[in-house]
This record gives structure tokens, C-alpha cells and sequence, in this order.
């Protein structure tokens, strides 16, 4: 009996490499880059939106600190109406404006309000 022999040349190669198209953006170079732009890119917006917050900041606080002396000056004016109003009611009702302290120093007054009504439950 004659045994079964190759063939001349030999036979073919094996195939064991998975022969399947490349998977596009999936592969592991282009993705780190692309996650690596987009992070990038969020974290300049993150900056920029800080800066942009203490600048609104910083101008909020400077127009506070000038609009002091307007409110100041307001506050001054209220207090001189309250004092020469008081002073009217004075010597309306005593006939002649009485010393309270023994100094010729002004002394802000300070003002409470006291409610009318109060309920004692």
C-alpha cells in the first residue's frame, strides 16, 4: 500500500490571523488623543470662566467702594432732617430746645423702632 504523501511544494500556509477591517476611530492611539484635545479644551474654558468670575468680581466690589460716599452722604442728609425735624417738635412742645448732654459735641442719635401694637401671648 502506498502512503499518502504532501503535495508537490508543500502545502498552503495556515491562516490564523483574524482578517477583519480596521476599527476606525476606536483604536487606542486616536482616542487617547481626541479624549486628550477634548479634556484640554474643557479645562481652558474652566480657566477662562474663573478669570472671567473674579474680573466680574473685582468690578462688583469697586463699584461698591464708590458708591460709599453717595450712600453716606445720603444717609448724612436723612440724619439732619431727623435732627432738625426733632428739634422743631422740641421747642414746639417745650418752648425752647434743652441741653441733653453737657457738651457742645454732636452726638449721632440713634433711632428704634418700637412697633405699636404688641401682642402679650
Amino acid at each position: 500500500m502506498v502512503q499518502d504523501m504532501p503535495p508537490a511544494g508543500g502545502y498552503e500556509a495556515v491562516q490564523f490571523k483574524r482578517n477583519l477591517p480596521s476599527r476606525g476611530l476606536f483604536r487606542p492611539i486616536p482616542l487617547l488623543i481626541g479624549s486628550a484635545v477634548l479634556m484640554g479644551f474643557g479645562w481652558y474654558k474652566l480657566v477662562v470662566g474663573i478669570r472671567e468670575q473674579n474680573e466680574l468680581a473685582r468690578e462688583k466690589m469697586w463699584g461698591r467702594i464708590h458708591l460709599i460716599p453717595l450712600l453716606q452722604a445720603e444717609e448724612d442728609r436723612d440724619q439732619v432732617r431727623r435732627y432738625l425735624a426733632d428739634q422743631a417738635r422740641e421747642k414746639e412742645l417745650m418752648g425752647e430746645n434743652a441741653k441733653i448732654y453737657n457738651s457742645n459735641r454732636f452726638v449721632r442719635p440713634t433711632y428704634g423702632i418700637i412697633p405699636e401694637h404688641v401682642s402679650k401671648e
